[in-house]
């Protein structure tokens, strides 16, 4: 299935992608591909990574040209000998029709929210960085990945249940302690098109899952997601944020709400503040309101705080009273 990146292509490096997508697939030692120069070819190849998870066997290649040839022989690097990846193959299929079959006839919202549930669910930030965490055999077969292999294997689920799916990839920016690059998806629900972060939600739980990027528009994922690698198209809807119903102004509808979840003996509550800029102030204001709430129950607030996209989520528990605690992650707890 040809994917948005392999869309933007011209037809001559079409060409050249289709011949390494089939050389790869067959898992060739040697693609004898037109030379269109080494800069261009990395591009091609790494568009095909992003639009074909399927090929996690593939972690690179080198190649070779003779004087004079007007064609290079690409050397594909495979992650296992060609035994192993038979079976690899065939354990990812099987996964990834498991887990696709009780979607299918659910609505495109319900199953996007399965796979990012799935994520959250089963798998762990691989710290370690391991060669398959960054592919899609990481998450579906060992429960650990990157955000390079979450984002694929948000694809490859996609992919089988039939919604558009496209992996974005971000620059790094080292002068602000972004170190590597980063990996996220761009997902069509219902014809609207949302950024969705699965690997920085799966970063933010504490007890309970966090959909911070969830269905998020360009204004709003650019606020601490770095410029692109490859341009993606406008996402622009703003329907689908999971908090939607949970985004407030004012401080004491944040406090009625928060009375509410006591009464139902909610150990967690998470709500999105729209209300301007989430300063030091409106914090102080938010904190003290549900800090007395939670008081007249024998409660204590400890609060993590996502101040990029002004998400806060407050744990009540039977601690002493005491400071309320603000844990706030920094970009490389996130990513």
């Amino acid at each position: 299935m040809a994917g948005y990146y392999y869309g933007q292509l011209s037809k001559e490096k079409k060409a050249v992608y289709d011949m390494l997508a089939a050389g790869c697939d067959a898992l060739a030692a040697v693609i004898r591909v037109p030379d269109l120069g080494t800069e261009v070819l990395s591009d091609i190849y790494l568009r095909m990574k992003l639009d074909l998870p399927l090929l996690f066997f593939v972690t690179g290649f080198h190649y070779r040209k003779m004087p004079g040839a007007d064609h290079v022989e690409v050397l594909p690097d495979y992650l296992f000998d060609r035994g192993k990846v038979k079976m690899h193959r065939q354990a990812v299929t099987a996964r990834l029709e498991r887990l696709a079959r009780p979607l299918k006839g659910k609505s495109d919202r319900e199953k996007e929210l399965a796979i990012h549930d799935f994520i959250l669910e089963n798998v762990t930030y691989d710290k370690l960085k391991k060669s398959y965490s960054h592919e899609i055999i990481g998450p579906l077969t060992q429960g650990v990945g990157v955000c390079e292999g979450i984002a694929k294997t948000v694809k490859a689920l996609c992919d089988a249940v039939g919604l558009p799916c496209i992996v974005a990839l971000s620059e790094a920016a080292p002068e602000i302690g972004v170190r590597y690059r980063h990996t996220w998806n761009v997902v069509t629900v219902e014809g609207q098109r949302y950024h969705v972060d699965a690997t920085f939600d799966n970063s933010l739980q504490r007890g309970m899952k966090r959909y911070d990027y969830f269905n998020l528009d360009d204004r709003h994922i650019f606020r601490d997601h770095q410029r692109l690698v490859l341009p993606l198209p406008e996402c622009s809807g703003d329907k689908g944020y999971f908090y939607r119903s949970l985004s407030f102004t004012k401080t004491e509808d944040v406090e009625k709400r928060v009375r509410q979840a006591l009464r139902k003996k909610q150990e967690h509550f998470v709500f999105h503040w729209r209300g301007g800029g989430l300063n030091q102030e409106i914090l102080r204001q938010l904190l003290e309101k549900c800090a007395g709430a939670a008081a007249e129950r024998g409660k204590t607030v400890g609060c993590s705080l996502n101040r990029a996209q002004a998400v806060i989520q407050l744990d009540f528990s039977d601690a002493p009273a005491g400071e309320v605690l603000v844990e706030e992650p920094d970009e490389g707890q996130k990513l």
